[in-house]
């Protein structure tokens, strides 16, 4: 397989040795200046990726294309983004890929709307609404920068009207109340569509849980990730001394053609869980 080269106007991640992060698209011509010298963007133009590129004052920097997270953690912003590790289990569960269609509600700053737009290229829509003119502008830019503008939709709209489309494949909303919400994002989904939200606290997955009942909505579940991150150097290995903790509650569901009158929980890696003991025998062991 040939190496993959860097070529006119793709992005790049510069970082130097002292961890100073850019994230730039690489034109024919131009240049990048930084507190340790200037780099030609030509001198990197038909290069491997992942080399080090010298700047005019022969400091190094490592040029890498870009993934995903660095792109979500380097937009800018002025609402709370949601994370990188929720993000890519949003990606996972809501089955997003290539020649998805999804809606989402609200854009926010751009984050999860951009990982959905590279998910589900080539043939994908994504479809963001936003009730904020200048939310939705500062989305507008980030999706720009990135090259990704035109795979999204933005609208700007109230989604208690509702959403413009049917027959979606996934929706997900990122609302203050989206348990409001459910019967718009019901009427927009295919049968045995894909529905997700996040919340913060707990009062609104209850509230959530409660109006789902009264919807369409089966294989309800509520999750929550813990990333603990460990320093890498092999002679003191250990957890770092921070870690992203609690980000929100995500609630996922699919879209069926009744309530069903009583769900059991569905059990997750099923075939991997020990056997439970019953609380009576704990009991009985503990003493």
């Amino acid at each position: 397989m040939t190496e993959k080269t860097v070529q006119p106007n793709d992005l790049g991640l510069f970082i130097s040795r002292d961890h100073k992060r850019f994230l730039i698209r690489i034109t024919p011509g131009e240049k990048l200046h930084t507190h340790r010298g200037i780099i030609e963007y030509d001198a990197c133009i038909g290069g491997t990726w992942g080399r080090e590129i010298l700047s005019h004052m022969n400091y190094p920097f490592l040029l890498l294309d870009p993934s995903t997270a660095d792109l979500v953690q380097d937009i800018k912003r002025t609402t709370q983004i949601i994370y990188p590790k929720d993000i890519g289990y949003i990606l996972i569960k809501l089955s997003i890929q290539s020649g998805t269609t999804v809606i989402e509600a609200g854009s926010g700053s751009g984050g999860l709307t951009l990982a959905l737009a590279r998910a589900a290229m080539p043939g994908g829509r994504v479809i963001s609404y936003e009730i904020r003119p200048d939310v939705q502008n500062l989305a507008r830019k980030n999706l720009e920068r990135v090259g990704l503008l035109d795979r999204v939709d933005l609208k700007l709209k109230d989604i208690e009207a509702g959403f413009d489309e049917t027959g979606v494949d996934a929706v997900f909303l990122d609302v203050p109340e989206p348990s409001r919400y459910l019967h718009v994002a019901a009427n927009a989904l295919r049968g045995g569509g894909y529905f997700g939200t996040l919340v913060p606290t707990t009062n609104q997955v209850v509230r959530l849980l409660e109006a789902l009942a009264l919807q369409p909505f089966g294989f309800i579940e509520v999750e929550e990730l813990l990333l603990r991150g460990y320093k890498t150097v092999a002679q003191r290995l250990r957890p770092m001394d921070r870690m992203i903790a609690h980000t929100g509650y995500l609630l996922f569901a699919r879209k069926i053609d009744r309530v069903p009158e009583a769900e059991s929980p569905v059990e997750v890696n099923a075939d991997f869980t020990p056997e439970e003991t019953p609380d009576h025998e704990n009991e009985i062991e503990s003493k």
